[in-house]
């Protein structure tokens, strides 16, 4: 039959789609209806219900949770999520078979970890920003690598979806100056414009919203974190800073960075007015004096990606590594986003309380996967080396991809923390550099089709001839002639 003559080429990707599908099935089976993050998860559920952004983080993720209230089930959440999870492994194999002469296991092979490590499931299973902002980043850099020169309309649905994921996730900021810069290298002037009209009618849009919730122009954001950031390395005695800022300096034993947020010691816990202003300050001056530390201690983090084992926030708990809990706590009656209590909050999204409830046999199943079943730190070391080895090589379609997973891996580190929520995303495009980088180029489709139009216009006018009259001939007729 022709469909499965189709689908021969494919049949390593469709195995591992299968299995990648299977484990899902699994956590949705055995974790319903969702796993949350205490308190980010009710945050976002609480703008969805309000439609109001967020003072302290981009919310749109919380207008992705509003766009599928209509179907009264955070179940039906996450399995959006997951879908869309798939849907990165097929942009990622489709790709490097358009792109690449990989054989089909080899582009397989490129996807498998998106489809197959257990933190990127769970990431899908969690009621956070994060495997949103991921999609829109994969899609865009698909769009914009489909054809080796983008069409404008490509060009603008690329830095479209960009602009969707730095309201997202404000790290898609730099991302947009990466998918422009090769537009403008190549002097593409009307499609860069077009695409940066397209990202900035996004983020202008969600400033005005932001403006008329809170009457300033921004994206949602606390200084705290880069302040916390720059308290595990900042020395006041380097610094000098000024008497309202001296209250921030560190004492004591150096805490993780997270915790001068939340620690009871932490100095920000005495200020009391303009705790913003002041924290925001006290990170410049820290980063202004002290630039080459600021550098190390983010660098020094960001290695932690490359561990054989997983490493959680210090003492923050098992959470932060992401795994599928052998235990669940029921919500409790503690306040966990405007005013509201969880289960206030999940009742009012799907009209029943949102306890996570464990189901046996799955949930053990994908427990007992988890152990072994994921990326280990040196193999995305190898990936990405792979990618950095295809640049060198100037195999140059590996390079959005690659920046684009560099800036993903060493910015949060650098302004607020180390976490494994924020590896995950880098990981699809990891995989896709390096499948780019490997895979020899492969002539595209529409190329090939020139090329075959251009062969047939070549022989037919190897056929004709000039007779002595000028006029053309069969060349048969000419010769005679």
């Amino acid at each position: 039959m022709r469909w499965r003559e189709a689908l021969r080429p494919h049949r390593a990707f469709l195995v591992l789609l299968a299995a990648g599908a299977a484990l899902r099935a699994l956590a949705v089976l055995g974790y319903r209806p969702a796993l949350w993050f205490w308190a980010d998860s009710f945050a976002y559920l609480s703008s969805a219900l309000d439609l109001r952004p967020l003072p302290s983080r981009p919310s749109g993720y919380s207008l992705f949770l509003w766009a599928l209230s209509p179907l009264h089930s955070m179940i039906a959440v996450v399995v959006v999520q997951h879908l869309l999870g798939l849907g990165m492994a097929v942009c990622v194999y489709a790709l490097l078979r358009r792109r690449t002469r990989l054989p089909g296991w080899g582009a397989a092979l490129a996807a498998s970890p998106v489809l197959l490590d257990v933190h990127q499931i769970q990431l899908e299973h969690l009621v956070m920003a994060d495997l949103l902002f991921t999609a829109l980043v994969v899609a865009a850099v698909t769009i914009l690598l489909w054809r080796p020169r983008p069409g404008g309309w490509s060009v603008v649905a690329a830095l479209l979806l960009l602009g969707l994921a730095t309201v997202t996730r404000t790290l898609g900021l730099p991302l947009i100056v990466l998918a422009l810069l090769p537009v403008l290298f190549a002097r593409r002037w009307r499609a860069a414009f077009a695409g940066l009209a397209a990202a900035s009618a996004v983020l202008g849009g969600y400033a005005v919203w932001f403006h008329d919730a809170h009457g300033s122009y921004g994206m949602g954001g606390s200084s705290t974190w880069l302040w916390s950031r720059t308290m595990t390395f900042a020395d006041c005695a380097v610094m000098k800073p000024p008497r309202d800022l001296a209250v921030l300096c560190p004492s004591g034993p150096r805490l993780a960075a997270p915790a001068y947020i939340w620690d009871a010691r932490s100095p920000i816990q005495r200020v009391k007015k303009d705790r913003e202003r002041l924290a925001g300050e006290f990170a410049s001056l820290a980063i202004r004096s002290q630039p080459l530390d600021f550098l190390a201690t983010g660098l020094h983090d960001a290695l932690w990606a490359f561990e054989w084992d997983r490493r959680p926030y210090p003492s923050a708990g098992p959470q932060s590594a992401y795994v599928f809990p052998a235990s669940v706590k029921p919500f409790t009656s503690k306040i966990a986003s405007g005013g509201r209590t969880a289960a206030e909050l999940t009742t009012a999204y799907q009209g029943a309380s949102g306890d996570t409830r464990m189901a046996e046999p799955f949930a053990g199943w994908l427990r007992a996967y988890q152990e072994q079943g994921f990326l280990r730190g040196p193999l995305l070391a190898v990936v990405l080396l792979a990618g950095l080895a295809g640049l060198l090589a100037r195999r140059w379609a590996a390079l959005l991809p690659w920046t684009a997973a560099m800036v993903l891996l060493l910015l949060p580190p650098l302004i607020a923390a180390f976490d494994h929520r924020y590896v995950v995303p880098v990981v699809p495009l990891a995989c896709l550099a390096a499948g780019l980088a490997l895979g020899a180029p492969a002539t595209p489709p529409d190329a090939r089709a020139g090329a075959a139009t251009g062969g047939r216009r070549r022989s037919a006018s190897a056929n004709v001839q000039a007779d002595d009259r000028g006029r053309v001939v069969p060349a048969d007729r000419a010769a005679k002639a």
